[in-house]
């Protein structure tokens, strides 16, 4: 089975080279289609392959797939998927509309395929010193894909989302020489070797604990920029807002999970060599402040993408607070908010790409009466937002439900600060998409028909998860949440 492991690696590798290579074709969208059909078929027959026989590894240990990542790997594909055939329409719009060129179709297209592999190195590898590298490498595609439009904005967007996380990714490289150090000491082992996370997480308890104290501090403040953490979190929403609106689906669907997940690698060894809970503490309390931070911030946007970058943004402090908290429901708790705010927050995107095309502006006052001229577009927003906002019965209600309780058992301090930010956020949100959906038509049509059945498939899946969540799907879950530990 290891060859699906190389083929949902190289698929998006030979995707990136072939777009590379042929450009802007006539049919590079529906060829785009076929490259991440190949790559989410290769996460599922590695889903099946782990959820059958347990973990594996692969060249020389290098790759390590375990339920943990298995999960978010099969999340990722599914996402990269919809988002290319949402991209098709999409992406033809703005040909029509003169804001795409042949050449940035080319760039468009190589450099999403090469994000792709990216996120999927930086979650199958073993190596942490790797995953540091898979990690620098998104940052460097994705700074071109925020940059597409070159408009003044976008570009002056992506110099900022290169520069601060940039410089994030450059403490995490510290931390990650830090943790080389302690494992060098413990394991009597140099080179790829004393990087790999299966071999650390064997002697976490003999790693010093200084060495790791220091290097934590270092990763978290690292991936943490890229997760959006407050207050690393300044590039998120220019990046967001600037970029085409399949690159923030992805971003907010893909990037922020893959980021989390390098912390809660990093978070499990530092606890196991401290013997102590203070990395959990840390993250509790970036969590909370990010979740309130993004909360208030919802009130100033006037943009549609700025606003649900924010609420990105809050999202990833409330994982970032549940798997603070730790243990069993938590840890499950966070898993399941990754999955349900991925697949709600890109459907919103989509729905806000296709909204801001028919208005030609992404600002909200703008965009009016969308039920009106087009009820998909209209409904698919309409719904996404209730969905991420925690309304029953959508797994994002579940979800949070789950941690609020938890919060209320284990840190009752920190329930009403939630309560009250889950209160703001939902007023904020609710006060501008109405309008936007049910306002006075002020939109134009389209010269291509939107896509839609990503929108609606994305929603379904989240309201399926808020009512039933299929046996197989809650064990990979519990699996993975006692592979994180705490509590």
């Amino acid at each position: 089975m290891t060859l699906a492991l190389w083929l949902l690696l190289g698929s998006p590798v030979v995707g990136a080279a072939t777009f590379a290579m042929l450009g802007a074709r006539p049919r590079a969208a529906e060829l785009n289609v076929a490259f991440s059909l190949v790559t989410f078929a290769a996460a599922a027959a590695l889903s099946v392959r782990v959820a059958t026989r347990g973990a594996m590894s692969a060249g020389g240990e290098q790759f390590f797939v375990d339920p943990l990542n298995v999960f978010l790997v099969t999340l990722t594909a599914f996402v990269a998927l919809t988002t290319s055939l949402f991209s098709r329409p999409y992406m033809r719009i703005e040909t029509a509309d003169r804001r795409m060129t042949p050449g940035r179709l080319r760039l468009y297209h190589c450099m999403y395929q090469l994000f792709i592999a990216t996120m999927l190195l930086a979650l199958t590898t073993n190596n942490l010193g790797l995953m540091w590298v898979a990690m620098e490498a998104a940052t460097l595609s994705t700074v071109l894909l925020v940059a597409l439009y070159r408009t003044p904005a976008s570009l002056a967007a992506g110099w900022k989302y290169f520069v601060l996380c940039g410089v994030g990714i450059a403490q995490a490289l510290f931390g990650t020489v830090l943790l080389y150090i302690a494992a060098e000491r413990a394991l009597g082992a140099s080179g790829a070797s004393a990087l790999l996370w299966t071999h650390l997480d064997a002697v976490k308890s003999q790693l010093e604990p200084r060495v790791l104290s220091i290097a934590f501090v270092f990763l978290l403040v690292g991936y943490g920029t890229k997760v959006g953490l407050v207050p690393l979190h300044n590039w998120l929403a220019d990046a967001h807002a600037e970029g085409p609106t399949p690159i923030s689906a992805v971003l907010s669907g893909l990037l922020l999970n893959v980021a989390i997940y390098a912390v809660m690698r990093c978070k499990v060894l530092a606890e196991g060599a401290l013997h102590s809970a203070w990395p959990s503490a840390m993250l509790m309390g970036f969590g909370l402040l990010t979740v309130v931070v993004a909360s208030f911030s919802l009130w100033r946007q006037q943009d549609i993408k700025r606003l649900f970058a924010y609420s990105s943004i809050e999202h990833m402090g409330v994982i970032s607070f549940a798997f603070g908290m730790g243990g069993p429901v938590a840890n499950f708790a966070g898993l399941l908010h990754m999955t349900v705010h991925s697949l709600t927050k890109s459907a919103i995107f989509f729905a806000a790409g296709h909204a801001a095309q028919k208005s030609g502006s992404q600002l909200m006052d703008r965009i009016r009466g969308l039920v009106t001229i087009s009820p998909s577009v209209g409904w698919g927003l309409m719904i996404g937002a209730l969905a991420i906002l925690g309304v029953p019965p959508f797994g994002v209600f579940a979800s949070e439900f789950l941690i609020l309780t938890t919060a209320m058992r284990t840190e009752p301090w920190a329930t009403p600060i939630l309560l009250i930010s889950f209160a703001v956020a939902f007023a904020a949100i609710l006060q501008r998409v109405q309008p936007m959906v049910f306002g006075e038509t002020r939109l134009r049509r389209l010269p291509h028909s939107p896509a839609l059945l990503p929108v609606f498939t994305h929603l379904l899946i989240v309201l399926m998860l808020g009512l039933f969540i299929p046996p197989f799907l809650a064990d990979w879950y519990r699996a993975a949440a006692q592979l994180l530990g705490g509590g």
